[in-house]
């Protein structure tokens, strides 16, 4: 076995350890504690057809059958038991994968529906080498990030550009930086970065500010031990341009430390290996 071979084990186990390992008496699977706490009851629908999705991780279930963590455009992040997907001749058995662009239906009513059919679509580039590697970060953020149940399609299109520019070697930093932004912002963990609320101006290219996870940008002070970034930076984020060096680099500094205030502690696996990786 290849080293890259062995990360992407690696990462697959990641991913699946982003659960909450509290099991499920029923299902027999992990109980997702999310980041956000919704305040709606689900949406459950009986049958469900054409649904684009895509797989973020999959449990076994059973002796034949898997359940499938999914993100869809129209319904969210929802759980699918796909019944007989481990059988040798199963249809689903293949198609189930991640990073690949399908089309679902389910039925039923409970937190966990029953997929009645899964179809690969195709039109996408396979993700290799450390693309793949960050895909699957990609999907153990939106697994932490995610309540189940909640549309984002906004969120779900930015997903399917994200996977297509890594696929196509766009640089890795810049990409993943703004589908982190896209993320905080659609969970409603973010403001307007280009925003000032204590001044309730735009952000001075030439400011010192930091991020309160709480209420957005402020001007730094002294004491600050958060990471403290430029105006420009916050301008540069606000506008999807990371051209310039110090935007990359403080920007990196910026989202580690937000994302880490909203794990809670939590942490991120699939981050470590990436960063293990890079220091072989």
């Amino acid at each position: 076995m290849t080293a890259g071979e062995s990360a992407v084990i690696q990462m697959q186990d990641a991913v699946l350890d982003a659960e909450d390992p509290t099991v499920d008496s029923v299902a027999r699977i992990p109980v997702k504690r999310s980041i956000p706490v919704s305040s709606k009851s689900p949406v459950r629908e009986r049958r469900v057809l054409n649904q684009p999705g895509f797989v973020l991780h999959s449990w076994p279930y059973k002796e034949t059958s898997v359940i499938v963590d999914v993100l869809t455009r129209d319904y969210g992040r929802i759980a699918l038991v796909a019944k007989g997907a481990k059988r040798p001749h199963s249809q689903l058995r293949s198609v189930l994968q991640t990073f690949q662009p399908l089309q679902l239906a389910w039925t039923g009513k409970s937190e966990i529906r029953v997929l009645t059919s899964g179809e690969w679509v195709g039109g996408m580039l396979p993700l290799e080498k450390s693309a793949l590697l960050c895909g699957f970060y990609l999907n153990e953020l939106l697994v932490k990030f995610l309540v189940r149940d909640e549309p984002h399609p906004m969120l779900f299109d930015e997903y399917v550009s994200t996977l297509n520019q890594l696929a196509h070697d766009e640089p890795a930093s810049t990409v993943l930086r703004q589908f982190e932004l896209s993320l905080l912002r659609e969970s409603g963990l973010l403001n307007d970065l280009s925003f000032c609320t204590s001044a309730r101006a735009r952000v001075q290219a030439d400011v010192r500010y930091v991020i309160d996870p709480e209420l957005g940008a402020r001007p730094a002070l002294q004491s600050d031990v958060v990471p403290v970034v430029s105006g420009q930076t916050l301008i540069d984020m606000a506008d999807g341009d990371y051209s310039d060096p110090q935007t990359q680099f403080q920007s990196k500094m910026l989202m580690r430390s937000l994302l880490a205030h909203h794990l809670h502690g939590s942490f991120l696996n699939t981050r470590q290996i990436l960063i293990d990786l890079q220091n072989l």
